[in-house]
């Protein structure tokens, strides 16, 4: 068996694609989802990444409707369907082939209640599956053992099917997730930007015309991301890609070790806190004075709330707004 747990993206990419998908029950999509991802990840650790292919890949990346697919994945060229189920019955050799007969290959995958967890119970051949079905309609009396309901080889089996291979463990390795706020490494002057998704080692991404030798990280600008129609403060990180892709937002490739995390986050528009105090007042970032020192105007001192954050720092000016100095290491964000 292969267990996996979801993390927040994962979690919040499946519940939002199952909603574009238009799901008629989003519980079971979502659900279904994670399935899938946990299969991913078992791929990942344990087969060549060239010899298996995940057919919703892209759409659960930008929690987009899939496009028709009569299986989930590809795997040494069989067709494979990801089952996913709390309840153990749903695996019935007869349940699998009322629900779907057509694929070669079905993998099992239990859920607990709330779906903070999941195990790969296992996968079998479709026509396996069916030899079985025949045989428990011709056998009377107790079914014996060899006939067990759950019929399911072991994960680790799924490897025979082709070439002999070691443990793979070709999972990302960079310290990045999305929402992180990133600069340039060695760039003096770097300007901040905001991590909207991570792309798999395997994925071949070009720069400059240039092959990328190592993981990509996708990012974006805050300028860019303040040009879209909503406030891309208040969307859950892992939604970003979905946001940048539905707004056509320019997005920028970058080998994972020529990042590093910016010591001074804040960027104009921000919302932050004073941490020192007991009980501080919402401010707002209107200019970054220094690589370490920003400017801010207290929320209550705006006569509206719809200023672009490129254009804070002139509407204090021209208003006669005070705007407040502080070193980064003063403010966090606020909740």
């Amino acid at each position: 068996m292969y267990r996996y747990t979801p993390d927040e993206v994962d979690r919040q990419r499946a519940h939002h694609q199952a909603v574009k998908q238009g799901a008629d029950d989003v519980d079971i999509k979502r659900i279904g989802n994670l399935g899938e991802l946990a299969f991913e990840q078992f791929c990942r650790e344990y087969l060549p990444v060239e010899m298996w292919d995940w057919k919703n890949e892209e759409s659960m990346r930008y929690c987009e409707p899939e496009s028709f697919s009569a299986y989930d994945f590809e795997v040494f060229g069989y067709e494979v369907d990801v089952k996913t189920s709390r309840d153990v019955s749903a695996f019935l050799p007869e349940t699998i082939l009322d629900n779907d007969p057509d694929d070669e290959i079905v993998v099992m995958v239990w859920h607990r209640d709330n779906e903070d967890s999941l195990i790969l119970l296992g996968w079998e051949r479709l026509e396996t599956l069916h030899s079985k079905v025949s045989a428990q309609d011709q056998y009377s009396g107790e079914e014996p053992e060899k006939l067990d309901h759950l019929a399911a080889r072991p994960m680790n089996e799924i490897m025979d099917l082709g070439p002999n291979t070691a443990f793979m463990n070709q999972k990302p390795e960079n310290p990045f997730s999305p929402g992180d706020r990133v600069i340039k490494s060695g760039d003096d002057d770097a300007s901040v930007a905001v991590v909207v998704d991570l792309l798999p080692p395997e994925k071949e991404v070009g720069v400059y015309g240039q092959q990328m030798d190592g993981e990509a990280v996708r990012v974006a600008f805050p300028s860019s991301l303040d040009g879209g129609p909503g406030d891309w403060r208040d969307i859950h990180p892992a939604l970003y890609t979905s946001y940048c892709n539905d707004q056509e937002i320019k997005l920028y490739d970058y080998k994972h070790t020529n990042l590093e995390f910016a010591e001074n986050p804040f960027v104009p528009g921000d919302r932050v806190i004073k941490s020192s105090h007991d009980d501080p007042d919402d401010a707002i970032v209107v200019d970054r004075v220094s690589e370490n020192e920003v400017s801010v105007v207290y929320s209550g001192q705006l006569d509206s709330s719809d200023i672009y954050p490129a254009n804070l720092l002139d509407h204090c000016e021209s208003e006669g707004i005070s705007t407040y100095s502080y070193q980064s290491e003063e403010l966090q964000f606020a909740s």
